[in-house]
């Protein structure tokens, strides 16, 4: 019966979302007082009655209840509270319905903290929001239905896939659907100011802190994904080029774009045909993403649906959604101005070669996870691009976006001069060239990829703190202390400081654990010593040990250096009897300049395993960059111009960058 009840609720949601993305644009055309009234109620009422479905799924999986088939699919009555949670977005179903849930969020949002935007506005974003949630429920309810029945219900579940029975399953999806789905706030701000004719720094200044907190939760969840792969796979790896994880760092590229070029829109009020387009753009990347990992056509860990009709709804939904955009971007761009000018030596000029960097970078990518499929579609056979390629082309596309980070922020608005820039540099240039040629010498090997790594997060970190002090000394007075003037600087400025950094960091991190990394693959007997540098590790022995829905087995690794021991490791073997699967699970040693990881792999005569040792320096800092990048923008949104009314955000932008 409860079941039911939340199948109806998803009916009653999609026609509500029907009149939420209709009624109330006929009422703004026809100006009808009476039907532009229906957006704000309807917006609720369809996202209320969303979460209740939602809840309601959950609810039947927290009781397994089998007589329902998704339950019934993924998971299992022995499963840990957590992960029969969890299992909700575990399969495809549910993970759809966990999109439409957070669109709801994303919904409830608008209506509440844009109030004061004007009505007709108001009226027409919320209504571009209500027709993206009529495709994706319809989508579910006529092809992915999370409430279908299982007659006679099933005795006990199949379980949840033991790859996703991990905390990564519990927090990674909902932080990547917030990035994800959130850039829908964005292109529904773009339609609705190409439907108003409006597109202005205000327009610029509303559409901002939407963005920036999607682009934000999508930082936080592409990393939560790279760390949980890190550790859970067993190999060391914390990027895999793997053609789902593309899918969303497609739209992370392009939603850095996004939010430099809205910058530039907000106090130059040049960019605007350009930002509409990166909205768009970046919401289709997040459609593609979802037609990639639905349609059956990749072959992933991410990857949940095999129904080729499931595909074909995606790609005509696709096809209405951007070809609809990009028809009506034709028609009203022509019509909307370019903007104040600027000489080719300026911010705004170094803003847009970033763009265009990040632009090209996501192309680059998008060539490489379509290509196989472009090519199979048309019969070429399978072919696969892999990581020689995104590494190659990826690397040498962004090397120069990278460099013009330092360059941008400290260039003037509208005209710069290279001297001026090139005496602010200087300093910056000699601690970057410094770090290129000492950090590779104090590590043991010299290589041009790693000084040039090393030479452009020094460069980033170095030009961030240059950009602070010259900050500072332009705010400075002399009868005001330091700490003051420190609190006259807008958040948003410290907030693209931290991005800044964050990305500094990630730079530095990726460089040193790609050139500096060690590993072993060795057969170990009990109480066998592998030796790396100064460490060695110990086998101890494994035994077996009896989980919740699997049973392990543990080793035990003593790490010593130079005699003392620094830690003790228990890596896993674990397998679950309801799939037959086995799984290994790595045991990792943090640390801010190293990680130790050790993980086992197969069992062998008398008592030995297959070992795989790793030295992993500074990865870490590359997910502390991302968490530093995310920080910055979150602290971007206290500031207060997204704090005032809305009705006085055309006024005069403060300078942020």
């Amino acid at each position: 019966m409860i079941p039911a009840i939340g199948e109806l609720t998803l009916i009653l949601a999609f026609i509500l979302s029907i009149i939420q993305g209709t009624l109330p644009l006929v009422g703004v055309w026809k100006n009808k007082t009476t039907l532009m009234n229906l957006a704000v109620p309807t917006a609720r009422a369809q996202s209320l009655l969303i979460l209740i479905s939602f809840a309601i799924l959950m609810y039947s999986f927290y009781i397994n209840d089998f007589s329902v088939l998704y339950v019934a699919s993924t998971s299992n009555s022995q499963l840990p509270t957590m992960y029969r949670l969890a299992a909700v977005w575990g399969g495809h179903e549910g993970s759809m319905l966990l999109w439409v849930a957070i669109l709801s969020i994303w919904t409830i949002a608008v209506t509440l903290f844009a109030k004061n935007l004007p009505d007709s506005f108001r009226i027409r974003l919320i209504a571009v929001m209500g027709l993206v949630s009529v495709g994706f429920l319809a989508f579910i309810l006529f092809t992915s239905n999370p409430f279908d029945r299982l007659i006679p219900a099933a005795l006990d579940g199949r379980d949840l896939n033991p790859l996703l029975q991990d905390p990564g399953m519990v927090f990674h999806p909902p932080v990547l659907y917030m990035g994800y789905v959130g850039f829908s706030v964005a292109f529904a701000f773009a339609i609705a100011a190409l439907l108003d004719g409006r597109l202005d720094n205000a327009w610029a200044r509303w559409t901002r802190p939407w963005t920036t907190v999607a682009w934000a939760f999508l930082t936080l969840g592409i990393a939560f994904g790279s760390k949980w792969a890190y550790y859970e796979l067993g190999w060391g790896g914390w990027w895999f080029w793997d053609a789902v994880e593309n899918a969303s760092f497609m739209p992370w590229l392009v939603g850095t774009a996004l939010i430099h070029s809205l910058a530039v829109t907000e106090k130059r009020g040049a960019f605007k045909v350009w930002t509409v387009l990166l909205s768009i753009c970046a919401f289709s990347l997040s459609l593609l993403g979802t037609f990639l990992v639905r349609s059956g056509v990749l072959t992933s860990v991410h990857a949940f649906a095999t129904d080729p009709s499931r595909g074909l709804f995606i790609l005509l939904y696709l096809v209405i959604v951007i070809g609809g955009a990009l028809l009506l971007f034709a028609l009203r761009a022509p019509n909307v101005g370019l903007g104040e000018k600027f000489d080719v030596v300026s911010r705004e000029s170094f803003l847009l070669a970033n763009n265009v960097v990040l632009v090209t970078a996501a192309g680059s990518v998008l060539l490489g996870t379509m290509y196989p499929l472009l090519i199979d579609a048309l019969g070429g056979g399978k072919i696969s691009v892999g990581p020689p390629y995104f590494d190659a082309v990826f690397v040498a596309i962004m090397a120069p976006g990278l460099f013009l980070m330092g360059l941008g922020p400290l260039a003037k608005w509208k005209k710069a001069s290279i001297p001026e820039i090139g005496t602010r540099l200087k300093l910056a240039a000699v601690i970057s060239v410094v770090s290129a040629l000492l950090v590779p010498s104090v590590l043991g090997k010299i290589s041009l990829m790693a000084a040039v790594g090393v030479f452009m997060g020094a460069w980033i970190v170095s030009t961030t703190l240059i950009l602070l002090q010259n900050r500072i000394k332009a705010k400075q007075l002399a009868s005001v202390s330091l700490l003051e003037n420190l609190k006259n600087i807008p958040l948003a400025f410290y907030g693209m400081l931290l991005a800044h950094l964050g990305i500094g960091v990630f730079v530095l991190g990726v460089t040193l654990v790609k050139g500096y990394e060690s590993e072993q693959d060795l057969r170990m007997e009990v109480n066998d010593v592998a030796k790396i540098g100064d460490l060695a590790f110990v086998f101890k022995g494994a035994q077996k040990i009896q989980g919740p829905n699997y049973i392990s087995s543990q080793g035990k690794f003593v790490v010593t250096e130079d005699g003392k021991q620094i830690a003790l490791l228990y890596p896993e073997k674990r397998f679950y009897p309801v799939q037959g699967a086995t799984m290994t699970e790595a045991d990792i040693e943090p640390g801010v300049f190293k990680d130790l990881y050790v993980s086992l792999g197969e069992p062998l005569e008398k008592g030995a395993w297959s070992v795989r040792i790793y030295i992993k320096p500074f990865v870490q800092w590359i997910w502390a960059g991302c968490i530093i990048m995310a920080l910055g923008g979150l602290l971007a949104l206290l500031d207060r111009r997204y704090r005032i009314a809305n009705k006085n955000l055309s006024s005069r932008a403060e300078e942020v960058f």
